[in-house]
């Protein structure tokens, strides 16, 4: 496994395994792991399985789309000889750390999350009861990050606001209690950093909505993908224009195209003169940045051995990373650390 050397940059970042990992994952955030962040810096890659409790969930499946996940960031390309790769909930430092988190933020703050509010309001207009860990979440996502001593975070637009709560939330625990943790930044791609569902190119392309013909997955067959893309929805005229505010869809397209295959949204849309033929390029892009992922991810899955042994060994170097940060946290705030 890696290790920190000298200063060198420590990156943490994680995906959920609520659904199926999508194009926007991948465009989002994991290419730029495999590509970039795990050869610059010392890199922690988490499958945040805790945080899919925060909702209804079947026990199975958050199993199983855990290990799934796992093995698409893998087969994406993440190397454990270069990063760390682990499962959250196999490292305690993580549920010690949060309720600290929990005792140094507000209320205010917890409801001020937007997503908290978006989720909420989603589960009560169904029907059903608002988890406490809905509202909490954003203190394990803190906990998450500060344990490892990280300076930056890769996130989408989406998580910008909880990742400045957790830089928040730094600054004040350092302020009660003396200095303890890293202040951390977040890094955003330049292109695609918030993919938008291709139906709905107003929201962006989640792993848990309801309706799928909007979202593309990574292991969704080519056939499913060109359906799905040429299917998009392109909003009022023929003709091909960067206008995120006006056509959102189009330029939904665009940017997808730009980060599969490099490029300028804006000049690329110069080079087509009917959404058709926009969309049959993106279509083939997307299949083509996904074939070599989904061969690897044929052969992980039939090697569950190896896949067990490096999320066994990340989980191992992560808490090694974590329990003397987290317990000099708990020290700090007048609590004896675990020995």
């Amino acid at each position: 496994m890696a290790t920190a050397v000298g200063a060198r940059t420590r990156i943490f970042s994680g995906v959920q395994p609520t659904g199926h990992l999508t194009l926007g994952n991948y465009l989002g955030a994991m290419r730029r792991w495999v590509v970039t962040d795990q050869h610059r810096a010392d890199a922690l890659f988490c499958v945040v399985d805790l945080h899919a409790l925060t909702v209804e969930h079947d026990p199975a499946r958050v199993r199983r789309l855990s290990r799934q996940a796992a093995t698409l960031l893998l087969a994406a390309g993440l190397d454990p000889e270069l990063c760390t790769v682990f499962v959250q909930s196999q490292v305690d430092e993580h549920l010690r750390l949060s309720y600290l988190m929990e005792c140094t933020a507000s209320d205010g703050e917890m409801r001020r999350m937007v997503q908290y509010k978006e989720k909420a309001a989603a589960v009560q207009a169904r029907g059903g009861s608002v988890r406490l860990s809905l509202l909490t979440y954003p203190a394990l996502m803190a906990a998450d990050i500060l344990a490892y001593g990280t300076h930056e975070v890769p996130v989408g637009g989406d998580q910008a606001q909880h990742l400045e709560l957790a830089r928040d939330l730094a600054v004040r625990f350092n302020q009660r209690y003396g200095a303890t943790f890293v202040v951390p930044r977040a890094t955003l791609p330049a292109v695609a950093a918030r993919v938008m569902d291709l139906q709905e190119p107003t929201s962006k392309m989640g792993k848990s909505h309801a309706r799928t013909a909007g979202t593309v997955y990574v292991l969704d067959e080519p056939d499913a993908v060109r359906k799905k893309v040429l299917r998009a929805v392109t909003d009022s005229g023929r003709d091909v224009a960067y206008e995120p505010e006006q056509r959102p869809g189009v330029a939904n397209l665009l940017e997808v195209l730009a980060a599969c295959a490099g490029g300028d949204p804006q000049r690329l849309a110069g080079e087509y003169d009917s959404c058709g033929a926009l969309k049959k390029d993106v279509a083939e892009a997307v299949v083509e940045m996904f074939r070599p992922v989904r061969a690897r991810h044929a052969e992980l899955a039939a090697d569950p051995g190896y896949v067990d042994a490096v999320l066994l060994a990340g989980a191992e170097r992560a808490r090694g990373l974590a329990k003397p940060r987290v317990d000099a946290a708990f020290e700090a705030v007048g609590l004896r650390p675990m020995k």
